[in-house]
């Protein structure tokens, strides 16, 4: 669809000003007779449907048909005239659409309720949003929110941040930021996603991430009876009484840092992986000086637990 009646481009009717495609093979899942327009995908494939679907589901095509009138393929063969020959103009030219087949039928298919296949990757989801958000066609749009936070979207956690806030979906924002804790935003794989943020989104998922990482420092530097022993200045054996170092576990404090600071979440702390910290064996294993006495410094389950306190007292989403 292109030209008005008279020859005209108007604002009903421009679409493009290319020359008109070719156009293909009808798709079978949009090819009833009785649907009365016909979009034309940038493959060359047709969708037949009904001017009614279209107009009351997407404001677009709303301001698009003002002033149309469609003729049904029904009256006309009840007239004995060939529905390609239908003296309407406008029915006759396909409307013109710049996405290709798969994204089409995607948001078609929810636009009619008809049958859909799976998503099959967060490309193809976020494809059909850009299609619906252009379309502005609020039942799609209402459809894939509710799917967004499938296991499958989630497992890519910072580009669904990034979709989550482009649409204003807070309560999705919340549950996904939560996801982001497990990756360093500063490595260069998610640069691409990052630098199409908006500098709000961007800044208020920063900003979780380093307030956590320096949320837990603070507290495992100064919380009111935790670590105080290790934390102090004197440290004092409590078996013997000898003066004892506490370089083990202020080493131990900046190790678990930088480990927040990669991983925010802190599930790597306390857990198996923490075993193997050099840091760590080097805390747990520390005894007095006292040749007569040898007793460890530090209790290892009760300092774990401590520091398990430590991170739930942290923030979880923005």
């Amino acid at each position: 669809m292109r030209l008005d009646e008279a020859g005209r481009c108007t604002p009903a009717t421009m679409m493009n000003t290319q020359p008109a495609r070719n156009v293909g093979v009808l798709h079978p899942q949009f090819n009833s007779p009785e649907a009365d327009l016909t979009l034309l995908s940038s493959e060359g494939t047709s969708y037949r449907v009904p001017y009614f679907t279209l107009r009351n589901t997407c404001g677009y095509f709303r301001t698009l048909l003002i002033g149309y009138t469609p003729i049904s393929r029904s009256a006309e063969h009840a007239q004995g005239k060939d529905p390609g020959e239908n003296s309407n103009p406008k029915l006759r030219q396909p409307i013109e659409v710049d996405e290709k087949d798969k994204v089409i039928t995607k948001v078609l298919s929810m636009i009619c309720g008809l049958y859909s296949a799976n998503w099959e990757s967060i490309d193809e989801a976020e494809d059909a949003l850009s299609l619906a958000q252009k379309w502005d066609a609020p039942g799609p749009l209402s459809m894939i929110r509710g799917a967004i936070t499938a296991p499958m979207f989630l497992a890519d956690p910072v580009r669904l941040y990034a979709i989550t806030t482009r649409f204003g979906w807070e309560e999705e924002m919340r549950l996904v930021s939560t996801h982001t804790l497990t990756l360093d935003l500063y490595d260069g794989a998610y640069r691409p996603v990052l630098e199409r943020m908006s500098s709000s989104a961007l800044m208020t998922l920063l900003r979780l991430h380093r307030l956590r990482r320096n949320e837990f420092k603070r507290l495992i530097d100064s919380i009111p009876g935790l670590f105080e022993e290790g934390n102090s200045v004197e440290y004092f054996c409590s078996k013997c009484g000898e003066v004892m170092s506490n370089h083990t576990w202020r080493e131990l404090k900046v190790k678990m840092f930088m480990e927040m600071d990669k991983r925010p979440l802190g599930d790597t702390l306390c857990s198996l992986e923490m075993e193997e910290w050099p840091e760590a064996v080097s805390c747990w294993e520390a005894k007095c000086k006292n040749p007569r006495c040898g007793e460890l410094n530090y209790n290892k389950l009760s300092t774990l637990r401590d520091v398990k306190k430590c991170i739930d007292r942290l923030p979880l989403h923005v």
